[in-house]
This record gives structure tokens, C-alpha cells and sequence, in this order.
């Protein structure tokens, strides 16, 4: 770094969060580094942060995938990033900035990017062991920490920073509860008939709720800690956590003499600037347009502010869009523009459902032309179209922005119905005008590429979905072909990802992200790599680093429900199931206290088993004969049957056993999408097979085959492809199909869509398959022959490890306990998940979890 008395100049950036980063980077993306060096000061030991996916931590994000800092960024030679020495005095008379090292530098230019700290009431007993804040990687690491062997804890503040911190201790294992001084959730966002649908949801989940709270003192008790609240019973907890807001961190401000607002944060004018000459204040520590903003948005707005003022620009601060749009606990909630109909003469739209948990208001002008804003609490699917809306006029009736889907699409309601102006994405405040733009004159033909160019989709990644329909919408206006790389992260659609990992022999994620990827993958690439690895060698899908690319239920080899459990569904191929089979599963159920019900492809589910409790029953039904039906899997589920001719009098041909000859000939194997198929024994078709991707008809003189049909949201009857053809046959050419289907297919399409989307449709599929049209057919069959020879149960290898059994556990830092969050109730004889106002059952007839031992013991031996 020089000297700032020579020709370049130095900017001194106090605090390196969210903000403070931002405006580095733009300092180096707008030039501003050609001629300033730029000196960041942190407090923290780590770089910058993702403050607003800090409580994916204890879902087991890492600190480096939380990092904002990308490789190499640092190296820049105008940038000194100076970690774990924070700023602890200024003087604007000298223009020098004090380090805790001692270290002095000077500045020409001073931003004061300080933040925020966790507020926590000033009452007896706040303060002391087993009291916490969350804000912070190290608060974070220290309730994690304080929560071993630990039941309960209680969270103060019920709005957006309350309910993670709640959401952080109910993954923790901990009995939890929100205390709200407020007489609703999140008061700010939501009014109060939003409140009662979030706290139906929230109870659901199994956190309880004090609303209309005032907790007076916390006694330390023999016990814990005791909270003694104005009103109602005192409540014992082991912990408590403090998230009840934050205050503007303005005291290195204050010691410098620089003017703040009456409620706290540096007073800074339209430009940020502070009222010391070449000072400047953004983000939380800021006040500015008359209020500290407390979001991540306006803080990047002021920066972009300062640095277009350092380059001599006039770029102003004005206020803010206050919308939010978050997922807390995996529940949707979403406020923008005016949602509490504060404006004269609004008319509020209101839907509501409590049955399905969702609440959705919009407050339209007093003539119902203009939407206001609204809030949406449940489903908020609808957010990224509707806030940009805001100020403009409504395309059709304003009714149908918020009744449930009636068959039809409200008229002009999407993409393309939004005027240029409207803002798609308020973290960065970039415009739909700006996204078709950065397409049509910046060159930028993907979504990645508009990322990168214009910031849209990059922070709290609400408007993705927006942005990319515009994309692909003005790329369809220039009559460019649409991108199908199967993310930002790969260039390569999913089908050619297949094949250069087929071809190349890639067996890990870290090799196909490091030969054909960037950065570190996402939710939509890595469960895509970790079935095309599954498919090509048919290992073991949670060993090693595959085991964190996979989805929710593959993660658990079992279906994960809305109350926490999970559901186990062991493989009946064709639906034919020995009596002594049907005793151990009614056993299991009932050992367990499972819930059982017939599934629609002739198999049993099992519903209400703990994480814990996985592998016991597996083992009793594993002990007994039976394996995975893989219904948590993408991957072939069922080959429904008919009796067929062994029985039926109307039968033609045997069609349970080829049910079961298929089912087991397929079973496992990995797929872009679930795969169905039914084999029935005559022509009345009781096993429903032309609803199947693959469906197998019986007839005098042998079967047909038909392809690509399936029921759900969009049923599609499938296409005759074989007529009067022997099982040979049809085994031969199932597997040329779904083997081209796992070849080439799109990530998530199933058969029917992938048929229809081919050219030349089922008669190139037919050629390709039956008359080998383009050579495919000897890959096709080797590979099928693989994937027969290869396949073993997943439960059963599961058994074998112990370090596979490791996994099985509610919470990793208490694996002997069960999560208490999971309660039932009786109905009609079988446990359901209980109602927050329903009182629970004792614990019925369930292994303990140390049984578990017993298994790893046996596999040790």
C-alpha cells in the first residue's frame, strides 16, 4: 500500500460484514481501485458472511460455504483485508483510524460499516451463563456448544431474527419456545389474522408460542433458568437466547465526535456522508432518509452510493424497499409495499385457508386498479411477480392474484406482464429493464451470466425464478435458443453432464465440479451428480462426499413427513406378499407404534418413525427377507399387478410374475425422475398400466408395451409402442428405454414430458430402440446388464457399517435422544401427528435408541 499523501489515495473501511463487503467489491468492479487503496479492518476472525443464511449453520452449512469472499478476491493489489483487528478509535481531525494491534493508518476517505448489535432488554438476570445472542458465527458456535445435553431453551423476540434463532434450537434438539412481547409473530410484516396463520405453523412444527409476553426477570435455578413473565405461569428452560432486534453499533462514532440520530446510528445525508469531512456510514450503523433500515438491501444501496460519490458521481440515497421475502423454518413469509393498508382509501383481497396453512392478503387502491403491496404467509410463490407490481396497474381481476389456482392462469400475470420499471430484484435494486438489457445489448445469454452482470438473484435469491423468466423470455424475443445448462454452476445440460461422466469415467463430485463446474455446486446440480454417479456405478449413494449431495429423503434412505418423521415403505415386488411377510411388518408397526397404510402401488408404508429408529426396523424387516422399496429415491417405485391369469377368469396371461420380474430387474436404479410401471392381465386393465411411464398390457398372443404415461398434476395416457409381443421382448425393450431415458432426459422429467419434448417423437424413439437407428443399442443393453449384476440393497449395506449406521441419529451432538418436537395423538385406532392444541400421547410401544448398539456391536463382531 503507499502512503496516502502520494498520488493515490487511501479509503479506510471500518467492519467487514455484508455491507462493508459489497462495497469493496464495488470499488473494485466500478474502478475505484485504479486509484484508491482500500484498507478493511474486521472484527471477526472470518472474512464477510452470509448474515442472512447464518442459521443454516446448524443444518450443517460450513463457514467457508457461508463466506461471501470469493478465492483470489484479496490477492487484488489495492486491497488489504486486516482479519480480528477491529477499529477501536478515529480521529477526524488527523484523518487516522487506531487498530486494537496498535497499527495506525490514514485515510482520505473514512466508510463506517460497524453494523449492528443484538439488543438484549435491560431486566434483572439477562446476562450470565446459559444466556446467548444470535448474531453472530461465534454466538452461533457457543450455543451449539452450551445446547449438549440439553432439553430446553426459550427464545425472546418473535420476529424474523426470533424465529431463526428458534429454527437454530429446535435443530438442535431443544424443546423450544418464542417469547413475543407483541401480541402476534413478526408484528412488523404481518397483521393479525397473518400472525395466527404463523403461529399455527410454527406450533405445527413443534415450538410453542407466548405472544403478548413481558418477561420481567430470569432466576437462576437449581434446575436452569427460570423466565418470570408480567403475566401467566413462569416458564424453566436450560438456556435462553436474546433476538428481540438489534441497535445501530455507533459507538466508535460517538467517541469521534460525529453527529447521530436520536434512536442511535450515524447521522449520514442522500450521499452517506457523515458530519466529519470524507466520513461516510452505511448499513445497519447508518441513519439515513430519517431511520436506520436494518436489512441487507438498502446497506448495498449505500454503498454503491459512496463509491459513485468517491468516483465523483452524484448518486443519492432516498429511502428503501422494505419487502421481504424469507423461508423461517420452512415456513414461507413474505411483506411488500404498503402490507398493513396504510395508504388513504386501500381495499385489502383476503384468502385464507387454515387447513392448508396459508394466508395471503393484497391491498389494492380504492378504485382496485393499483396494487399497494400485501403479505403472504405459507405460500409465497407468488412474491417474485407480485412486489415488482407494486405502483402499477393490475393486469385482470385483482382476485386472482390470491384464490387458489381455478384451472387457468390469471390473464397477464407474469414476466412479461411487468412494466420496465418495476424492480425484480430489491437486494441489489436492479430493474426488469436493466435484466433485458444486460440480454439484448450486454450479450449475457444465461441466467448465470445475468447474475454476474447485474447482481440480480445473487443475495437472497428470491427473484431467481423472475429472472431467469425474463431471460428466457427476451431470449425468445431475439430468437436465440434457450440455454439447458443444468445450472450456473454447469454449463452442460443434465443428459450431456451424463455423458461426459460416463465417457470420462468421473466417479466423484469434487472431479466432475473441478473438470466441468465452477464454485461450489447447489441444490440443483449436486443431487443431479450424485444420481448420475448412482446410475453409472451403482455404489453406494451416502459413502464419502456423496452422501452431502443428496436430497432430503435420499439422505435418510427414507421419506422425511411435515411433522419431522420419516416413513419406510420395504420393497413387495408386484404387490405379492407372503403371509409371514405381513405378520413381521404388522410386528414392526406395532413395536415401533408406526402408522401403516396401503400405498396406491400395492405396497405398505410404515409412517412415524424417528431418525433414530431407521435402522432398527430395518433390520427386523431386512432379518426377515425384505429390502428398500425406494420410495425416497429417484428411481423406480412399483410394478403394479393384477392377478392375472393364475387366478382371474378374465386373465390371458401371467401378469404378476412379470411384475415381479421387472420390479426386481429394475429396482434401484438411480433416475432423472421416479418411475412407474403396472403389468395387467387382460384387456379391463385393473392394474391401471397405460397410467405408468411403463406400462405392460396382456393379450392372447402375448403383451403390449406402451410408454411415457404417468397420473399426478398433468396425467398423460401412455403411447402403444409393441403390439403382441413375447416377454423377451418387452424385458428387452423396457430396458433399452429406460436405459436411453436415464442417457438423456432432463434433470426432474419424467417419461411423458421427455417423449414429447424428442423430435420426431415415439416413432424416433421406437427406431432408435428396435432398429437401432443410431447404433445406441449394444450401450444400452451393457448397460442395463451392469446395473442387474451391480444392484444391493441399501438398507441391508446400511447394516453392514458402522460408520454407515453413524449417521442415524436426531441430533449429532446428543445421538441417544430422541427429538422431542414429535408428538402423536389416536385416530381410528393409529397414531396421527398431533394439533398444537391437542394434547399428546405418552410415549407408546418404541425401542429405545440404544438399541441401535446392539446392531453395531453385531456388524463389529
Amino acid at each position: 500500500m503507499t502512503p496516502s499523501s502520494q498520488a493515490r489515495r487511501t479509503l479506510v473501511v471500518v467492519g467487514h460484514g455484508m455491507v462493508g463487503h459489497r462495497l469493496v467489491e464495488l470499488a473494485v468492479e466500478k474502478g475505484l481501485t485504479d486509484t484508491w487503496d482500500v484498507v478493511v479492518h474486521a472484527g471477526e476472525a472470518l472474512p464477510a458472511y452470509d448474515r442472512v443464511g447464518l442459521s443454516s449453520f446448524f443444518r450443517g452449512t460450513t463457514a467457508d460455504e457461508l463466506c461471501l469472499v470469493t478465492d483470489g478476491f484479496f490477492d487484488h493489489a489495492a486491497l488489504d483485508l486486516r482479519l480480528s483487528d477491529p477499529v477501536v478509535s478515529v480521529d477526524v481531525d488527523t484523518r487516522t483510524v487506531t487498530a486494537a494491534s496498535g497499527r495506525v493508518t490514514g485515510y482520505d476517505a473514512l466508510v463506517l460499516a460497524t453494523g449492528s448489535t443484538a439488543f438484549v432488554p435491560p431486566l434483572p438476570g439477562a446476562t450470565g451463563p446459559g444466556r446467548f445472542v444470535y448474531r453472530t458465527l461465534d454466538d452461533l458456535e457457543r450455543i451449539q456448544a452450551a445446547s449438549v445435553g440439553r432439553r430446553t431453551g426459550a427464545v425472546v423476540g418473535g420476529g424474523l431474527l426470533g424465529l431463526e434463532a428458534a429454527d437454530a434450537l429446535r435443530s438442535l434438539g431443544l424443546e423450544t419456545t418464542v417469547v413475543e412481547f407483541a401480541p402476534r409473530l413478526m408484528p412488523v410484516q404481518v397483521d393479525e389474522a397473518g400472525g395466527q396463520a404463523l403461529r399455527r405453523l410454527v406450533e405445527d412444527l413443534g415450538v410453542a408460542v407466548r405472544t403478548s409476553s413481558v418477561t420481567q426477570v430470569i432466576e437462576t435455578t437449581d434446575a436452569g433458568l427460570r423466565m418470570v413473565f408480567s403475566d401467566g405461569d413462569p416458564l424453566d428452560v436450560d438456556l435462553v437466547v436474546f433476538s428481540a432486534g438489534i441497535r445501530p453499533d455507533d459507538a466508535l462514532a460517538r467517541a469521534a465526535g460525529l453527529m447521530t440520530a436520536e434512536r442511535g446510528g450515524v447521522l449520514v445525508d442522500d450521499a452517506c456522508a457523515a458530519s466529519a469531512p470524507d466520513v461516510y456510514a452505511v448499513g445497519e450503523c447508518a441513519s439515513a432518509a430519517g431511520r436506520c433500515w436494518g436489512l441487507v438491501a438498502p446497506g448495498y444501496d449505500q454503498a454503491a452510493v459512496v463509491v459513485d460519490r468517491l468516483r465523483g458521481g452524484g448518486r443519492a440515497f432516498t429511502g428503501a424497499d422494505l419487502s421481504t421475502k424469507l423461508k423461517l423454518m420452512g415456513i414461507d413469509v413474505a411483506s411488500f409495499g404498503d402490507a398493513h393498508a396504510e395508504t388513504p382509501g386501500a381495499l385489502e383481497l383476503v384468502w385464507a385457508d387454515p387447513v392448508a396453512g396459508v394466508y395471503k392478503k393484497l391491498v389494492v387502491s380504492d378504485d382496485a386498479r393499483t396494487l399497494l403491496g400485501g403479505m403472504l404467509v405459507g405460500d409465497a410463490s407468488a412474491y417474485p411477480v407480485l412486489r415488482p407490481l407494486v405502483g402499477a396497474q393490475i393486469p385482470g381481476n385483482p382476485a386472482d392474484l390470491v384464490l387458489p389456482e381455478r384451472g387457468v392462469a390469471p390473464v397477464g400475470i407474469g414476466a412479461a406482464a411487468l412494466p420496465p420499471t418495476a424492480q425484480v430484484c430489491s437486494c441489489r435494486d436492479v430493474t426488469k429493464a436493466q435484466i433485458c438489457a444486460a440480454v439484448s445489448e450486454g450479450g449475457c445469454r444465461d441466467l448465470r451470466a445475468v447474475k454476474a452482470c447485474t447482481g440480480a438473484g445473487t443475495v437472497c435469491g428470491s427473484c431467481v425464478g423472475l429472472v431467469n423468466d425474463l431471460v428466457t423470455t427476451e431470449l425468445d424475443v431475439l430468437g436465440v435458443v434457450v440455454s439447458n445448462a443444468l445450472c450456473e454452476h454447469f454449463d452442460l445440460s443434465r443428459a450431456e453432464l451424463f455423458e461426459v461422466v460416463r465417457v470420462k469415467g468421473l466417479a466423484t463430485w469434487s472431479a466432475v465440479l473441478a473438470e466441468h463446474g465452477r464454485g461450489r455446486g447447489c441444490d440443483i446440480c449436486k443431487p443431479t451428480v450424485a444420481s448420475i454417479l448412482a446410475s453409472i456405478d451403482g455404489q453406494y449413494v451416502l459413502d464419502g462426499e456423496r452422501g452431502g449431495l443428496q436430497d432430503t429423503n435420499d439422505h435418510m434412505l427414507a421419506n422425511m413427513q411435515k411433522d419431522g418423521t420419516y416413513s419406510v415403505v420395504p420393497r413387495i415386488p408386484g404387490g405379492e406378499v407372503t403371509p409371514g411377510n405381513l405378520i413381521v411388518i404388522g410386528q414392526v408397526a406395532q413395536d415401533f407404534g408406526l402408522y401403516t397404510k396401503i400405498t396406491g402401488g400395492q405396497r405398505i408404508d410404515l409412517f412415524g418413525a424417528r431418525v433414530e429408529q431407521l435402522p432398527l426396523i430395518w433390520k427386523r424387516l431386512v432379518d426377515a427377507g425384505m429390502e428398500s422399496g425406494h420410495a425416497y429415491g429417484k428411481s423406480l417405485r412399483t410394478v403394479k399387478s393384477c392377478v392375472g391369469q393364475t387366478w382371474c377368469r378374465f386373465g390371458v396371461q401371467d401378469s404378476t410374475s412379470l411384475a415381479i420380474e421387472l420390479e426386481l430387474r429394475y429396482r434401484g436404479l438411480r433416475s432423472p425422475h421416479k418411475v412407474k410401471m403396472a403389468v395387467s392381465g387382460c384387456a379391463r386393465e385393473c392394474a391401471e398400466a397405460r397410467s405408468k411411464d411403463f406400462g405392460v398390457i396382456a393379450t392372447e398372443n402375448g403383451w403390449n408395451l406402451y410408454v411415457g404415461g404417468n397420473g399426478g398434476f398433468r396425467p398423460r395416457h401412455a403411447d402403444l409402442f409393441l403390439q403382441d409381443v413375447d416377454t423377451e421382448t418387452v424385458v428387452r425393450t423396457i430396458d433399452r428405454v429406460l436405459m436411453l431415458y436415464v442417457f438423456t432426459a432432463d434433470r426432474l422429467q419424467r417419461t411423458a414430458p421427455w417423449v414429447e419434448a424428442m423430435e420426431g417423437g415415439i416413432e424416433h424413439l421406437r427406431a432408435v430402440v428396435m432398429d437401432d437407428s443410431l447404433g445406441l443399442c449394444a450401450e444400452l443393453d451393457a448397460a442395463m446388464v451392469r446395473h442387474v449384476a451391480t444392484y444391493s440393497d441399501e438398507w441391508a449395506d446400511t447394516l453392514a457399517d458402522p460408520e454407515r449406521l453413524a449417521r442415524f441419529t436426531s441430533f449429532v451432538n446428543a445421538p441417544d435422544v430422541a427429538d422431542p418436537s414429535i408428538a402423536f395423538v389416536q385416530e381410528r385406532g393409529q397414531i396421527r401427528p398431533a394439533r398444537p392444541d391437542e394434547k399428546p400421547l405418552v410415549a407408546g410401544p418404541t425401542l429405545p435408541v440404544r438399541h441401535l448398539d446392539r446392531i453395531v456391536e453385531g456388524v463389529r463382531a
